[in-house]
Protein backbone atom coordinates (compact mmCIF):
# COMPACT_ATOMS: atom_id res chain seq x y z
CA UNK A 1 0.00 0.00 0.00
CA UNK A 2 3.38 2.29 0.84
CA UNK A 3 4.01 2.07 -2.39
CA UNK A 4 1.07 2.83 -4.11
CA UNK A 5 1.76 5.61 -6.93
CA UNK A 6 -1.70 5.97 -8.02
CA UNK A 7 -4.65 5.62 -5.88
CA UNK A 8 -8.34 5.84 -6.75
CA UNK A 9 -10.44 6.75 -3.58
CA UNK A 10 -14.60 6.21 -3.65
CA UNK A 11 -16.48 8.03 -0.67
CA UNK A 12 -20.07 7.76 -0.31
CA UNK A 13 -22.93 9.74 0.45
CA UNK A 14 -23.63 9.19 3.85
CA UNK A 15 -20.11 9.68 4.53
CA UNK A 16 -20.47 13.80 3.22
CA UNK A 17 -24.19 14.76 4.03
CA UNK A 18 -26.16 15.23 6.88
CA UNK A 19 -28.72 13.13 8.53
CA UNK A 20 -31.63 15.64 6.53
CA UNK A 21 -29.70 15.66 3.50
CA UNK A 22 -27.40 18.59 1.97
CA UNK A 23 -23.71 18.42 2.27
CA UNK A 24 -21.56 18.37 5.89
CA UNK A 25 -18.60 20.79 5.05
CA UNK A 26 -17.02 19.72 8.08
CA UNK A 27 -16.79 16.49 6.81
CA UNK A 28 -15.95 16.89 2.94
CA UNK A 29 -13.20 19.49 4.72
CA UNK A 30 -12.13 16.11 6.39
CA UNK A 31 -11.52 14.26 3.64
CA UNK A 32 -10.09 16.82 1.42
CA UNK A 33 -7.50 17.21 4.25
CA UNK A 34 -6.62 13.21 3.93
CA UNK A 35 -6.64 13.26 0.31
CA UNK A 36 -4.05 16.24 -0.11
CA UNK A 37 -1.63 14.74 2.07
CA UNK A 38 -2.21 11.50 0.53
CA UNK A 39 -1.23 13.45 -2.87
CA UNK A 40 2.70 14.19 -1.53
CA UNK A 41 3.41 10.81 -2.64
CA UNK A 42 1.09 9.82 -4.89
CA UNK A 43 -1.57 10.72 -7.73
CA UNK A 44 -5.30 10.58 -6.28
CA UNK A 45 -8.31 10.36 -8.64
CA UNK A 46 -11.70 10.13 -6.18
CA UNK A 47 -14.87 9.01 -7.31
CA UNK A 48 -17.35 10.62 -5.37
CA UNK A 49 -20.94 9.87 -4.86
CA UNK A 50 -23.50 12.71 -3.08
CA UNK A 51 -24.73 14.52 -5.99
CA UNK A 52 -28.54 13.39 -4.87
CA UNK A 53 -27.85 13.27 -1.68
CA UNK A 54 -26.68 16.91 -1.61
CA UNK A 55 -29.64 18.49 -3.46
CA UNK A 56 -32.45 16.69 -0.80
CA UNK A 57 -32.47 19.37 1.34
CA UNK A 58 -32.11 22.50 -1.03
CA UNK A 59 -34.93 20.89 -2.92
CA UNK A 60 -37.00 20.30 0.37
CA UNK A 61 -36.86 17.14 -0.01
CA UNK A 62 -36.40 14.90 3.49
CA UNK A 63 -35.31 11.48 2.04
CA UNK A 64 -34.05 9.98 -1.72
CA UNK A 65 -37.18 9.84 -3.71
CA UNK A 66 -37.99 7.09 -5.77
CA UNK A 67 -39.14 7.73 -8.62
CA UNK A 68 -36.57 8.87 -11.41
CA UNK A 69 -37.81 11.99 -12.42
CA UNK A 70 -37.03 13.89 -9.01
CA UNK A 71 -33.40 11.63 -8.88
CA UNK A 72 -32.92 13.61 -11.68
CA UNK A 73 -33.96 17.16 -10.25
CA UNK A 74 -32.22 16.86 -6.81
CA UNK A 75 -28.71 15.30 -8.57
CA UNK A 76 -29.09 18.70 -11.19
CA UNK A 77 -29.00 20.35 -8.07
CA UNK A 78 -26.92 19.01 -5.81
CA UNK A 79 -23.77 18.27 -8.79
CA UNK A 80 -23.00 22.02 -8.88
CA UNK A 81 -22.94 22.09 -4.85
CA UNK A 82 -21.18 19.05 -4.52
CA UNK A 83 -17.91 20.18 -7.08
CA UNK A 84 -18.23 23.51 -5.62
CA UNK A 85 -17.88 22.28 -2.23
CA UNK A 86 -14.85 20.49 -3.54
CA UNK A 87 -13.23 22.69 -5.17
CA UNK A 88 -13.20 25.69 -2.34
CA UNK A 89 -12.02 22.83 0.05
CA UNK A 90 -9.28 21.80 -2.20
CA UNK A 91 -8.25 25.77 -2.93
CA UNK A 92 -7.07 25.65 0.47
CA UNK A 93 -4.07 23.54 -0.48
CA UNK A 94 -3.86 25.59 -4.05
CA UNK A 95 -5.36 22.67 -5.98
CA UNK A 96 -7.73 22.76 -8.51
CA UNK A 97 -10.48 20.11 -9.49
CA UNK A 98 -11.42 18.78 -12.29
CA UNK A 99 -15.15 17.42 -12.78
CA UNK A 100 -15.67 13.74 -15.21
CA UNK A 101 -19.23 12.66 -15.22
CA UNK A 102 -20.23 9.07 -16.52
CA UNK A 103 -22.93 7.12 -17.91
CA UNK A 104 -23.17 3.38 -18.37
CA UNK A 105 -22.69 4.19 -22.16
CA UNK A 106 -19.10 5.49 -21.30
CA UNK A 107 -18.32 2.32 -19.60
CA UNK A 108 -20.18 0.16 -22.01
CA UNK A 109 -18.76 1.42 -25.39
CA UNK A 110 -14.96 1.62 -26.11
CA UNK A 111 -14.55 4.98 -27.67
CA UNK A 112 -16.16 6.58 -24.97
CA UNK A 113 -14.26 5.38 -22.00
CA UNK A 114 -11.38 5.81 -23.88
CA UNK A 115 -11.64 9.29 -24.00
CA UNK A 116 -12.55 9.36 -20.31
CA UNK A 117 -8.84 7.44 -19.70
CA UNK A 118 -7.28 10.57 -21.96
CA UNK A 119 -9.11 12.82 -19.81
CA UNK A 120 -8.45 11.11 -16.20
CA UNK A 121 -4.93 10.78 -17.76
CA UNK A 122 -4.59 14.60 -18.69
CA UNK A 123 -6.04 16.07 -15.42
CA UNK A 124 -3.23 14.10 -13.57
CA UNK A 125 -0.45 15.33 -15.61
CA UNK A 126 -1.44 18.41 -15.36
CA UNK A 127 -2.01 18.30 -11.39
CA UNK A 128 -5.75 18.42 -11.01
CA UNK A 129 -7.72 16.58 -8.54
CA UNK A 130 -9.77 14.42 -10.85
CA UNK A 131 -13.45 14.02 -9.32
CA UNK A 132 -15.87 11.33 -10.45
CA UNK A 133 -19.32 10.49 -10.88
CA UNK A 134 -22.00 8.83 -12.50
CA UNK A 135 -23.95 11.50 -14.61
CA UNK A 136 -27.37 11.48 -12.81
CA UNK A 137 -28.95 13.91 -14.69
CA UNK A 138 -29.46 12.11 -17.56
CA UNK A 139 -28.89 8.48 -16.89
CA UNK A 140 -31.57 6.04 -15.92
CA UNK A 141 -29.31 2.98 -15.36
CA UNK A 142 -26.53 3.96 -13.34
CA UNK A 143 -28.76 5.35 -10.60
CA UNK A 144 -28.98 1.94 -9.87
CA UNK A 145 -25.22 1.44 -9.96
CA UNK A 146 -23.94 0.41 -7.07
CA UNK A 147 -23.32 3.81 -5.49
CA UNK A 148 -20.41 4.29 -7.21
CA UNK A 149 -18.74 1.53 -5.80
CA UNK A 150 -18.77 -0.51 -9.11
CA UNK A 151 -17.85 2.18 -11.15
CA UNK A 152 -14.61 2.84 -8.70
CA UNK A 153 -13.73 -0.78 -9.28
CA UNK A 154 -13.64 -0.14 -13.25
CA UNK A 155 -11.98 3.29 -13.14
CA UNK A 156 -9.30 2.06 -10.92
CA UNK A 157 -9.11 -0.15 -13.87
CA UNK A 158 -9.07 1.88 -16.46
CA UNK A 159 -6.44 4.71 -14.89
CA UNK A 160 -3.87 1.65 -14.01
CA UNK A 161 -4.82 2.26 -10.03
CA UNK A 162 -2.21 0.40 -7.51
CA UNK A 163 -5.02 0.50 -4.98
CA UNK A 164 -8.48 1.40 -4.30
CA UNK A 165 -9.74 2.95 -1.41
CA UNK A 166 -13.53 2.20 -0.50
CA UNK A 167 -14.63 4.59 2.07
CA UNK A 168 -17.98 3.92 4.11
CA UNK A 169 -20.08 4.53 7.33
CA UNK A 170 -18.46 0.53 8.36
CA UNK A 171 -15.45 0.06 9.61
CA UNK A 172 -14.73 -2.49 7.07
CA UNK A 173 -16.62 -5.89 6.51
CA UNK A 174 -18.11 -8.02 9.46
CA UNK A 175 -19.18 -11.70 9.22
CA UNK A 176 -22.35 -10.78 10.73
CA UNK A 177 -24.29 -7.19 11.44
CA UNK A 178 -22.27 -4.90 12.84
CA UNK A 179 -24.41 -3.40 15.29
CA UNK A 180 -24.41 -7.03 16.96
CA UNK A 181 -21.64 -7.58 19.45
CA UNK A 182 -20.96 -10.99 18.55
CA UNK A 183 -19.87 -9.59 15.14
CA UNK A 184 -16.26 -9.35 14.45
CA UNK A 185 -14.35 -7.43 11.66
CA UNK A 186 -12.45 -9.40 8.95
CA UNK A 187 -8.96 -8.31 8.63
CA UNK A 188 -8.23 -9.67 5.26
CA UNK A 189 -9.74 -11.21 2.05
CA UNK A 190 -7.63 -13.35 0.14
CA UNK A 191 -10.43 -15.13 -2.20
CA UNK A 192 -13.93 -16.37 -2.22
CA UNK A 193 -13.67 -18.87 0.30
CA UNK A 194 -13.00 -16.49 3.13
CA UNK A 195 -16.48 -15.12 2.23
CA UNK A 196 -18.14 -18.05 2.52
CA UNK A 197 -20.73 -17.81 5.24
CA UNK A 198 -20.73 -14.43 5.58
CA UNK A 199 -23.90 -12.29 6.22
CA UNK A 200 -23.07 -8.76 3.62
CA UNK A 201 -25.86 -6.25 4.19
CA UNK A 202 -27.95 -4.12 2.11
CA UNK A 203 -28.06 0.02 1.85
CA UNK A 204 -27.11 1.65 5.47
CA UNK A 205 -29.96 3.30 7.24
CA UNK A 206 -29.46 6.92 6.50
CA UNK A 207 -31.49 6.96 3.37
CA UNK A 208 -29.41 9.27 1.25
CA UNK A 209 -27.35 6.64 -0.62
CA UNK A 210 -27.99 3.27 -2.61
CA UNK A 211 -24.85 1.15 -1.86
CA UNK A 212 -24.23 -1.23 0.65
CA UNK A 213 -21.90 -4.13 1.76
CA UNK A 214 -23.09 -6.11 -1.32
CA UNK A 215 -22.22 -3.53 -3.84
CA UNK A 216 -18.66 -2.78 -2.03
CA UNK A 217 -17.54 -6.33 -2.03
CA UNK A 218 -18.57 -6.63 -5.46
CA UNK A 219 -16.52 -3.95 -6.49
CA UNK A 220 -13.62 -5.60 -4.45
CA UNK A 221 -14.14 -8.71 -6.47
CA UNK A 222 -13.92 -6.94 -9.61
CA UNK A 223 -10.81 -4.41 -8.52
CA UNK A 224 -8.86 -7.70 -7.08
CA UNK A 225 -9.53 -9.68 -9.91
CA UNK A 226 -8.14 -7.07 -11.91
CA UNK A 227 -5.13 -7.16 -9.62
CA UNK A 228 -5.56 -4.06 -7.95
CA UNK A 229 -5.86 -4.47 -3.97
CA UNK A 230 -8.79 -3.08 -2.14
CA UNK A 231 -8.96 -1.24 1.42
CA UNK A 232 -12.69 -1.11 2.88
CA UNK A 233 -12.70 1.17 6.18
CA UNK A 234 -14.87 3.99 7.07
CA UNK A 235 -14.18 7.61 5.77
CA UNK A 236 -13.40 8.63 9.50
CA UNK A 237 -10.14 5.71 9.12
CA UNK A 238 -9.38 7.26 5.67
CA UNK A 239 -5.83 8.80 6.96
CA UNK A 240 -5.08 5.42 8.26
CA UNK A 241 -5.82 3.67 5.18
CA UNK A 242 -4.06 5.89 2.74
CA UNK A 243 -0.96 5.71 5.50
CA UNK A 244 -0.93 1.80 5.81
CA UNK A 245 -1.93 1.58 9.10
CA UNK A 246 -3.68 -1.51 9.70
CA UNK A 247 -7.48 -0.79 9.64
CA UNK A 248 -10.88 -2.24 7.85
CA UNK A 249 -10.84 -4.98 5.62
CA UNK A 250 -7.64 -5.72 3.29
CA UNK A 251 -9.31 -7.49 0.14
CA UNK A 252 -5.74 -9.23 -1.52
CA UNK A 253 -5.75 -9.26 -5.48
CA UNK A 254 -6.69 -12.40 -7.06
CA UNK A 255 -6.07 -12.00 -10.85
CA UNK A 256 -4.34 -9.76 -13.30
CA UNK A 257 -4.68 -7.47 -14.88
CA UNK A 258 -7.04 -7.77 -18.07
CA UNK A 259 -7.80 -6.10 -21.22
CA UNK A 260 -9.74 -2.90 -20.77
CA UNK A 261 -12.48 -4.07 -22.83
CA UNK A 262 -12.93 -7.43 -21.51
CA UNK A 263 -13.01 -6.07 -17.82
CA UNK A 264 -15.96 -3.13 -19.05
CA UNK A 265 -17.24 -6.01 -21.11
CA UNK A 266 -18.17 -8.07 -18.12
CA UNK A 267 -18.83 -5.70 -15.47
CA UNK A 268 -20.35 -2.81 -17.00
CA UNK A 269 -21.78 -3.46 -20.41
CA UNK A 270 -25.37 -3.24 -20.65
CA UNK A 271 -26.44 -6.66 -22.50
CA UNK A 272 -29.07 -6.02 -25.69
CA UNK A 273 -30.36 -9.30 -25.99
CA UNK A 274 -29.26 -12.68 -25.66
CA UNK A 275 -28.06 -15.87 -27.83
CA UNK A 276 -28.85 -19.51 -26.83
CA UNK A 277 -26.10 -21.81 -27.48
CA UNK A 278 -26.19 -25.99 -27.64
CA UNK A 279 -23.89 -27.87 -25.60
CA UNK A 280 -21.18 -28.20 -27.61
CA UNK A 281 -21.48 -24.55 -28.55
CA UNK A 282 -21.29 -23.50 -24.95
CA UNK A 283 -18.50 -26.43 -24.05
CA UNK A 284 -16.43 -24.96 -26.90
CA UNK A 285 -16.88 -21.35 -25.55
CA UNK A 286 -16.66 -21.88 -21.60
CA UNK A 287 -13.93 -24.77 -21.67
CA UNK A 288 -11.63 -23.97 -24.90
CA UNK A 289 -12.38 -20.44 -25.31
CA UNK A 290 -13.20 -20.59 -29.24
CA UNK A 291 -15.56 -18.22 -30.61
CA UNK A 292 -19.14 -18.62 -31.21
CA UNK A 293 -20.13 -20.09 -34.83
CA UNK A 294 -23.48 -19.77 -36.50
CA UNK A 295 -23.45 -23.98 -35.76
CA UNK A 296 -23.72 -23.71 -32.26
CA UNK A 297 -26.90 -21.21 -32.19
CA UNK A 298 -30.28 -22.58 -31.20
CA UNK A 299 -32.35 -19.26 -30.15
CA UNK A 300 -31.91 -15.20 -30.51
CA UNK A 301 -33.75 -13.12 -28.19
CA UNK A 302 -33.96 -9.48 -28.07
CA UNK A 303 -33.58 -6.10 -30.81
CA UNK A 304 -29.77 -5.46 -31.09
CA UNK A 305 -27.34 -4.42 -33.82
CA UNK A 306 -24.16 -5.77 -34.82
CA UNK A 307 -21.54 -4.35 -32.34
CA UNK A 308 -24.04 -4.66 -29.49
CA UNK A 309 -23.06 -6.45 -26.08
CA UNK A 310 -25.17 -9.79 -25.70
CA UNK A 311 -25.43 -12.11 -23.32
CA UNK A 312 -24.71 -16.05 -23.93
CA UNK A 313 -26.94 -18.69 -22.84
CA UNK A 314 -26.34 -22.48 -22.00
CA UNK A 315 -29.76 -25.04 -22.66
CA UNK A 316 -30.91 -23.41 -19.00
CA UNK A 317 -30.66 -20.42 -19.53
CA UNK A 318 -28.03 -19.39 -17.47
CA UNK A 319 -25.53 -17.38 -18.80
CA UNK A 320 -22.13 -18.54 -19.55
CA UNK A 321 -20.37 -15.29 -21.27
CA UNK A 322 -20.82 -11.93 -23.10
CA UNK A 323 -19.96 -11.11 -26.51
CA UNK A 324 -20.04 -8.27 -28.85
CA UNK A 325 -22.15 -9.56 -31.35
CA UNK A 326 -21.07 -9.46 -35.47
CA UNK A 327 -24.77 -10.00 -37.05
CA UNK A 328 -28.02 -7.56 -36.06
CA UNK A 329 -30.57 -9.74 -34.44
CA UNK A 330 -32.73 -9.96 -37.75
CA UNK A 331 -30.11 -11.76 -39.66
CA UNK A 332 -29.66 -14.09 -36.71
CA UNK A 333 -32.56 -16.48 -37.44
CA UNK A 334 -31.59 -17.84 -40.83
CA UNK A 335 -28.40 -18.40 -39.70
CA UNK A 336 -29.24 -20.94 -36.36
CA UNK A 337 -27.65 -24.34 -36.64
CA UNK A 338 -25.93 -23.48 -39.91
CA UNK A 339 -22.19 -23.75 -40.83
CA UNK A 340 -19.99 -20.87 -42.17
CA UNK A 341 -19.09 -22.73 -45.36
CA UNK A 342 -22.48 -23.68 -46.26
CA UNK A 343 -23.61 -19.64 -45.06
CA UNK A 344 -20.74 -18.56 -47.18
CA UNK A 345 -22.24 -20.50 -50.48
CA UNK A 346 -25.51 -19.52 -50.12
CA UNK A 347 -25.23 -15.88 -48.56
CA UNK A 348 -22.01 -14.74 -49.87
CA UNK A 349 -18.50 -14.61 -47.78
CA UNK A 350 -19.46 -11.60 -45.42
CA UNK A 351 -21.32 -14.72 -43.80
CA UNK A 352 -17.87 -16.68 -43.14
CA UNK A 353 -17.58 -15.38 -40.09
CA UNK A 354 -18.41 -16.51 -36.19
CA UNK A 355 -21.06 -14.42 -34.53
CA UNK A 356 -18.45 -13.46 -31.30
CA UNK A 357 -15.33 -13.72 -32.24
CA UNK A 358 -13.27 -15.16 -29.28
CA UNK A 359 -11.20 -11.59 -28.78
CA UNK A 360 -14.73 -9.93 -28.13
CA UNK A 361 -15.78 -12.36 -25.56
CA UNK A 362 -15.79 -12.69 -21.76
CA UNK A 363 -16.95 -16.27 -19.95
CA UNK A 364 -18.78 -15.09 -17.16
CA UNK A 365 -19.18 -19.03 -15.61
CA UNK A 366 -17.51 -21.80 -15.53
Amino acid sequence: MLQARRIVVKVGSSSLTTAAGGLDADRVDALVDVLAKAREGAEVVLVSSGAIAAGLAPLGLRRRPRDLARQQAAASVGQGLLVARYTASFARYGVRVGQVLLTAEDASRRAHYRNAYRTLEQLLAMGAMPIVNENDTVATQEIKFGDNDRLAALVAHVVHADLLVLLSDVDGLYDGDPALPASSRISEVSGPADLEGVEIGSAGKAGVGTGGMVTKVEAARIATGAGIPVVLTAARHAADALAGRDTGTFFHRTGRRAADRLLWLAHASAPRGALRLDAGAVRAVVERRKSLLPAGLTGVDGDFAAGDPVDLLDENGHIVARGLVNFDARELPRLLGRSTRELARELGPAYEREVVHRDDLVVLAD
